[in-house]
């Protein structure tokens, strides 16, 4: 059973088959997909799965902070399961491929005192830009 399923089981949610099915395609690293992706894939294994299903699956797990959701310029929007374990992003910014990444180091570190302007800084979502080795070797 993927650690989606397991966290939604833990909390009680109700566990429809189409819920399921969503989570189910959802499980892994590094998965990123759009919300017609995961329909796409969803649909594979549920063929009846209506669109509006999966839309409303997704957004029910990122309101409960179980995925997170991600725009990414300008890009269709794309789903994070791993909402759980601190980490940042790797994106190819030519074709949108993202990677999971765990930097050493506090992000939070990086930003002197002098920058936070008063702020009490809870968080830092860092974005790492570049070309995937696909897109690199294309070149």
């Amino acid at each position: 059973m993927s650690d989606l399923l397991e966290r939604l089981r833990a909390r009680g949610w109700r566990m429809t088959s189409q819920r399921r099915v969503v989570a189910e395609v959802l499980a892994g690293e590094h998965v990123h997909l759009t919300a017609d992706e995961v329909h796409a894939r969803a649909a594979e294994r549920l063929p009846e799965i209506a669109r509006a299903t999966v839309y409303n699956t997704l957004g029910e797990l990122v309101a409960l902070g179980e995925v997170v959701e991600l725009s990414m310029d300008g890009r269709a929007k794309r789903y994070d399961p791993n909402a759980h374990r601190a980490h940042q992003h790797l994106v190819c910014s030519n074709c949108g491929i993202i990677r999971d990444v765990l930097p050493s180091g506090d992000p939070l570190a990086v930003l002197p005192p002098t920058e936070r302007f008063g702020f009490a800084v809870s968080k830092a979502d860092v974005i790492y830009r570049g070309l995937c080795p696909d897109c690199a070797g294309a070149r």
